[in-house]
């Protein structure tokens, strides 16, 4: 929590749940990776946080940007990016959605199986492609699965065929999962692409980029390395594996721009036990998984907590949101403990919740709004 945030949230007293954004720390994020890897292209991916504000703010700073929709892509184009700035990096899309974007000037591609690559040869001619490989998620707080990459061996003859359709091979991009918090995950999958660069060449197909993808962390409850570490371990490997030729460098930040700048602040609506016994109250916020904190899925990310009555004794708490659906408990297993002088109708402040909140809300369930965003 910093005095911006708290001095919006106690004049402007906003009704909660709420989601308050400070612009200035996504800007000083944004100007650190390019201090730190200064040969990436940074690449903003919108899902973390589409608030317009934000991308209008990171498109005045020189930012590229990561779409995976047409939603998306006529988002960044309203708030003045240009389409060569662009990046449609979804692999699974409608072709319709992928002639709209190229009628809208958006020439760089992702896909990562053969009927992706057909669509784009169809409806995308000429574009620049990137396959995505599959890799190692080991250490990540928000593991992907596989639903996205393929083998890097089938991804070769792909990107063969890329230049067959009438495509432009351009290169490779990877993700080693989200929250990561293994710094030497970057290093195999780097591996893996510089190999791929080195079997195409033999047929002269010559690849000039490595999407790294994304994977920095924000500020959960774990203490994680600082931004120059991680950027320092994906030069490392860069040039590592491909020596003084190095390829152009994309980077896909989301959750290590905006996580840390946002807050949630959400209120108390109930304190229970299950027995007379129970040693455990049970907190229930308006805020939950389904407006707000999906992330709290299987307890995957721990937001740190402060509250009205922090200073005095603690007790072991079970953290739940306000709807009816018994998925919507937040943490159980997790050993959460809040001021035994916690009260109804007081408030709580979920830190460092600017990334995977407010975008993951659903529409309207149970007659709950998503929640909204203020950025300042």
């Amino acid at each position: 929590m910093n005095e911006k945030i708290s001095r919006f949230l106690a004049e402007q007293q906003p009704e909660t749940p709420c989601l308050v954004v400070d612009l200035d720390v996504v800007a000083e994020a944004y100007q650190a990776l390019q201090r730190y890897l200064p040969l990436a292209r940074v690449f903003y991916a919108v899902k973390a946080n589409p608030a317009p504000a934000v991308v209008g703010m990171l498109r005045g700073l020189g930012s590229n940007f990561d779409v995976a929709s047409r939603g998306e892509v006529d988002l960044c184009l309203e708030q003045g990016v240009k389409p060569e700035h662009v990046s449609f990096g979804n692999t699974i899309k409608k072709e319709r959605d992928i002639r709209y974007a190229y009628e809208k000037g958006v020439r760089l591609f992702a896909f990562d199986s053969p009927a992706e690559l057909e669509k784009l040869a169809r409806s995308a001619p000429g574009a620049r492609v990137f396959c995505r490989i599959l890799v190692d998620t080991v250490g990540a707080e928000w593991p992907l699965s596989r639903k996205f990459g393929c083998a890097p061996e089938m991804a070769v003859d792909l990107l063969r065929d890329a230049r067959r359709y009438g495509l432009d091979p351009y290169g490779v991009s990877f993700h080693v999962g989200s929250q990561q918090t293994d710094l030497t995950q970057w290093d195999g999958a780097i591996a893996r692409a510089a190999h791929m660069f080195s079997l195409l060449a033999e047929t002269d197909i010559n690849l000039r980029m490595v999407n790294i993808g994304g994977g920095f962390p924000a500020r959960y409850r774990s203490e994680v390395p600082a931004v120059e570490r991680y950027a320092a371990a994906v030069m490392g490997a860069i040039t590592r594996h491909f020596g003084n030729d190095l390829p152009e460098i994309i980077i896909e930040p989301g959750r290590s721009l905006v996580g840390d700048a946002g807050v949630i602040q959400s209120e108390v609506v109930l304190i229970s036990k299950k027995s007379a016994e129970d040693k455990k109250r049970w907190v229930y916020l308006d805020v939950g998984k389904f407006n707000g904190l999906a992330e709290t899925m299987d307890e995957s990310i721990k937001y740190r907590i402060r509250t009205s009555a922090d200073g005095g004794r603690c007790g072991p708490t079970v953290l739940a949101g306000p709807t009816c659906d018994s998925a919507d408990i937040l943490y159980e297993k997790a050993d959460y403990r809040l001021p035994l002088a916690l009260r109804v109708g007081d408030k709580v402040e979920i830190l460092s919740t600017g990334a995977y909140t407010s975008s993951y809300a659903s529409v309207n369930f149970n007659g709950f709004a998503p929640i909204k965003t203020y950025c300042i």
